[in-house]
């Protein structure tokens, strides 16, 4: 598997979140490496997407979002579950693609349909935010077998709130894949 380099996440989000669709996320943490194979994203413009959390401004808890790409951008929500997504184009545009659910590859004990699944299955917390993906024990990889991907548009979900950006085709999962949060 190659991991994804930062040229990869520098580009437009809606690409990004599109191709990120088949890819690889790999956490090793413990002494255990866990692989999960990406099957659903959904991608957020910039501070204009009333949607993203940029849409707030720069905020401490926005910062990374703001910084340059190929980073993980991890907060929590409810209290309770954590989200991870993946820092896309140059710095200061403030955009970011969730990662939504995985189809378990390695080591993952536990449900991936859905962004706080996922990163409980995956061990991922805060203290991944604003990991470099470039890295050894956090990234996304290519690996390498390509498998023909038919690609639902959708809605993003839960984001009600955001007015027409909700009512956008900015979600994205593999047709078929029994691991996508909400077909």
């Amino acid at each position: 598997m190659l991991r994804l380099p930062r040229e990869f996440y520098d580009r437009d989000t809606i690409d990004v979140a599109q191709d990120l669709l088949g890819k690889q996320l790999v956490h090793v943490s413990g002494g255990v490496t866990r692989v999960g194979r990406i099957v659903e994203t959904e991608a957020y413009l910039g501070p204009h997407d009333l949607a993203a959390h940029s849409a707030k401004g720069l905020t401490p808890r926005t910062k990374v979002m703001f910084g340059p790409p190929g980073h993980a951008y991890v907060y929590l929500i409810y209290g309770i579950y954590h989200c991870m997504n993946v820092v896309t184009q140059r710095e200061g545009v403030a955009s970011a693609v969730l990662l939504r659910a995985l189809e378990p590859v390695k080591n993952i004990d536990g449900r991936t349909q859905g962004p706080g699944l996922l990163c409980r299955a995956m061990h991922i917390d805060r203290k991944q935010n604003g990991h470099d993906l470039v890295a050894d024990d956090l990234h996304i990889a290519d690996p390498g077998a390509h498998r023909k991907l038919t690609i639902v548009k959708r809605p993003r979900v839960g984001v009600d709130y955001a007015g027409h950006w909700a009512r956008r085709l900015l979600r994205f999962y593999v047709k078929g894949s029994e691991f996508v949060s909400k077909p």
